[in-house]
């Protein structure tokens, strides 16, 4: 079984937490193996002391359901100490919430896909942290598709937003620890920053393969298979096709009352994209795009995760859906989204205007994959020299 930071600090707390004020950033995936949450395990420690609890988008449990539904800071009803929210009022932790900490605790669960929000609230906590003087300890956890290859768009730094602040594939094979060393390295040199790694896991893997327990680490992630079609699927978002949300296969499930789903499928068989099979499956979603609307979809059936690219495959679909309905029927979402207000919200979800425009141009779909192969290199040479774990 895969050993994460948490389980490690549990087995032997560290000299260097002991007798310190903790503040600790986490959700409901952090826990240990037998399902106990890092909140109970800090709060009932006599090592050192709970002082305050940071929550990313979501919610400390994920209960908010929805991109954009923030919440409030509030008094942990058990705990009885401050509970704070880092999606609301703020993102970046203000002066007076670090006050009573003497070190930030960081255990998010992470799934592999760049514009997931936690890592950019981490990048937040590591600038607000660095400011006031605080010591920052990531305790990390596997990237659950870390055998995916690395795919899509580096994202270009005119694109940085709060789902997107460094210029890493939107498929990027790294975990949160590797992504908080990144962040130090290029923005935050005088971050007092530590990592506890993990034990015994491999980069070439699966989190099935992990022996840890799944728990949800938000409330539209609900199985591994979602987190393997995420990382493409998520720019359904920035689309006015439904991604599935609201209903019990989201990013799995895509459509939209407009597609013809006879049509779509048989253009998106003749590509013969590897890795996954296309099945017919419309739906009608209780909350978010199409709320209470029928919509002629498909289901993604990942067959062959070893070879299934996720964000290629998302360009081949939405060429696919440009080419199979009637003109002007799918369209590019226009701004706000995720706190951005100027620019488009694919591309910043993507990580440029270059997908975005060469659907819209009707270019090749293997002209824009091949750009992404070059940038991939690129960032592949830099990874080399930070990276942790191995193949």
């Amino acid at each position: 079984m895969v050993q994460t930071g948490l389980q490690q600090i549990r087995n032997d707390f560290p000299r260097g937490l002991k007798g310190k004020r903790i503040g600790v950033l986490c959700h409901s995936s952090s826990i240990t193996p037998d399902f106990i949450h890092i909140t109970d395990f800090l709060f009932n420690s006599k090592e050192c002391s709970l002082s305050a609890i940071f929550g990313p988008q979501h919610g400390l449990h994920g209960q908010t359901q929805d991109n954009m539904i923030e919440w409030e800071s509030q008094l942990h009803p058990y705990y009885k100490i401050p509970l704070f929210s880092l999606y609301g009022e703020h993102r970046k932790p203000v002066p007076a919430m670090l006050s009573m900490i003497d070190i930030l605790l960081v255990d998010l669960q992470d799934v592999g896909a760049r514009l997931y929000t936690y890592i950019w609230t981490v990048k937040l906590c590591l600038e607000a942290c660095t400011e006031a003087g605080i010591p920052v300890w990531i305790l990390d956890r596997p990237n659950p598709v870390g055998r995916l290859p690395f795919d899509g768009p580096v994202l270009k730094e005119e694109f940085f937003t709060f789902v997107g602040g460094a210029s890493i594939p939107l498929c990027h094979r790294m975990t949160i620890g590797e992504m908080a060393l990144w962040l130090k390295e290029r923005y935050f040199p005088g971050c007092d920053l530590k990592v506890i790694w993990m034990k015994d896991w491999n980069r070439n893997s699966f989190y099935n393969e992990t022996g840890l327990p799944w728990v949800l680490p938000s409330p539209n992630m609900p199985s591994l298979q979602t987190a393997i079609v995420y990382p493409g699927m998520v720019l359904t978002e920035a689309l006015n096709i439904s991604e599935g949300r609201g209903t019990t296969l989201p990013f799995e499930l895509f459509g939209a009352p407009f597609i013809d789903p006879e049509k779509l499928k048989r253009n998106l068989d003749s590509r013969k994209i590897p890795g996954c099979m296309f099945r017919i499956h419309g739906f009608i979603p209780t909350f978010n795009k199409y709320r209470g609307i029928y919509c002629n979809g498909l289901q993604i059936h990942v067959t062959e995760p070893e070879k299934y690219y996720p964000v290629a495959t998302a360009l081949e679909i939405f060429d696919a859906i440009l080419k199979t309905t009637p003109e002007n029927s799918m369209q590019f979402k226009e701004p706000p989204y995720e706190y951005e207000y100027k620019l488009m919200p694919f591309d910043i979800l993507s990580g440029d205007s270059g997908m975005r425009i060469s659907l819209l141009e009707n270019q090749p779909v293997e002209y824009e994959k091949q750009r992404w192969r070059e940038e991939i290199e690129a960032f592949r040479k830099e990874f080399a020299g930070l990276a942790v774990y191995h193949d």
